[in-house]
């Protein structure tokens, strides 16, 4: 993947946008999201995203098209919650090896034709490796604070079973975002080195964290600084921030690793906050007026949007990002 390295050094990359944010706007029922294969399955499927690209593979094919042509040059798989953990919820564990294949194949598919349409800006797939929705640094009852839902082992067999599947399916990149546990974090990177270890191959990793409230810290309890220091023993291709925080908010985090690393730096932050009905109100010009104030501070190699943010807003982003240079790495620490 020299390509995207290369890319890199000329140039900000811009990440895809939100795939439910999109997925949102099908307003799919339960019986589009069991389509034929799952219409008698014993529990409710409506919710399960990463399904879709089973049983309505066409949308998941736009949605990342759309994407593309607003100017992306990554995108990432719609395999947000593809870990047997994760898919519990839905009794579909023995579905994750099918489901991630199938979505890195979509994701590659599209990819590729972009490319042959403009070969002089490749576009690459980023297998997305959510945390889960267990935590390996705290207990979920108050009453046994020494309770672990998970452990490291089962996160990593988790983890390694979803990147083989991502690899297998043409992922060029690994991206392990929303990072709210480092340690979750740490399973996941374990997981994809040994892949690369036993089949002798290199993948890049793209780590985000999210910061989850005004403290400035994850859910874990770690700051934008220490998130850093706690994993830069890895051989990463960026390290940043996602979701949680509109692009204002975000700022500041950036700001406290942009010059303590040579990793690329990267940030999808969310169409601003959530309003009262869980939606996002920020246009895509206000969202791009923030983010001119990374560029302009030379904060950022890779930008995108999370929550609330569609190809119009990766479109202002795109527009935006071409006019400057990408971040020169100076570690001052």
């Amino acid at each position: 993947m020299s390509d995207i390295r290369k890319a890199l050094q000329n140039r900000i990359l811009v990440l895809d946008g939100a795939m439910g944010t999109m997925l949102q706007q099908y307003k799919f029922t339960e019986d589009d999201f069991r389509g034929e294969r799952f219409k008698d399955y014993p529990i409710p499927l409506q919710g399960n995203n990463d399904l879709l690209s089973i049983t309505q593979p066409e949308a998941i094919k736009t949605i990342h098209a759309k994407y593309f042509d607003a100017g992306a040059d990554i995108i990432e798989t719609n395999t947000f919650s593809g870990t047997t953990i994760a898919m519990a919820d839905y009794q579909m564990e023995d579905l994750v090896y099918e489901l991630n294949y199938e979505s890195a194949k979509i994701a590659k598919e599209v990819a590729v034709e972009f490319t042959k349409k403009e070969p002089h800006k490749p576009r690459f797939v980023a297998g997305s490796i959510g945390p889960t929705n267990r935590t390996a640094s705290m207990s979920p009852d108050v009453n046994d604070p020494g309770y672990r839902a998970v452990t490291f082992n089962e996160l990593r067999i988790a983890y390694k079973q979803q990147v083989e599947a991502l690899m297998d399916g043409g992922a060029d990149i690994l991206l392990v975002e929303t990072v709210f546990d480092t340690l979750n974090a740490k399973a996941a990177l374990f997981a994809i080195e040994e892949v690369k270890d036993e089949r002798n191959l290199d993948i890049p990793i793209m780590l985000s964290g999210t910061i989850t409230d005004a403290s400035g810290r994850t859910l874990s309890g770690q700051t934008a600084e220490a998130f850093l220091i706690s994993v830069s023993h890895v051989p990463l291709l960026s390290i940043g921030f996602n979701c949680a925080l509109g692009a204002n908010l975000l700022q500041p985090h950036l700001e406290a690793i942009a010059n303590k690393t040579e990793f690329a730096i990267s940030a999808h932050p969310n169409a601003g906050l959530p309003n009262a009905f869980g939606e996002y109100d920020e246009s895509p010009e206000e969202m791009g007026e923030q983010i001119e104030a990374y560029l302009k501070k030379n904060l950022i190699n890779i930008i995108g949007g999370c929550c609330g943010t569609s190809p119009e807003h990766i479109r202002v982003i795109a527009n935006i990002a071409a006019k400057y240079k990408p971040r020169e790495s100076v570690v001052s620490c």
